[in-house]
């Protein structure tokens, strides 16, 4: 049924669809991950919030570089000039690591909410971002 419906899809529509399932299920995986590991630093070893999501940024981006790379974008796009595609990567991961640690800042340090609350977007939200741009301008 699947294979039927994806059959169906145009070529291009047909590699992005894959593209987005293969980056959903391995980003999936790193972005629990981490924002479990965020949460962990911050509520167990009681580290700043702000100062633990950027510990588990600097560790996840290297792990995330290699996953997508070779996994979740698997032949899309040029695949020499790698220094110029990993400053791609790590530029827009700099942007999502800003833009989740807006949310922590928000819903924690100025909504004084529960240190969990940032995982939501962090989990729904920002991957939807950070996929669109690696699309374009890293593994284009």
């Amino acid at each position: 049924m699947i294979q039927s419906a994806l059959h169906n899809l145009g070529h291009e529509r047909r590699t992005v669809l894959l593209q987005l399932l293969r980056y959903g299920l391995a980003g999936l995986a790193i972005t629990l991950a981490a924002a479990g590991s965020y949460w962990a630093i911050t509520d167990l070893l009681h580290i700043d919030p702000m100062a633990s999501y950027g510990i588990v940024f600097l560790v996840f981006s290297g792990i995330s570089y290699i996953t997508h790379g070779e996994y979740s974008f698997r032949g899309h796009g040029e695949r020499d000039r790698h220094h110029i595609r990993m400053g791609r990567f790590f530029a827009i991961n700099v942007l999502g690591l800003l833009v989740n640690q807006l949310f922590i800042w928000l819903l924690v340090k100025q909504l004084g909410g529960p240190t969990w609350w940032p995982t939501i977007p962090m989990v729904f939200l920002t991957p939807l971002l950070t996929f669109a741009l690696h699309r374009r301008f890293v593994y284009a």
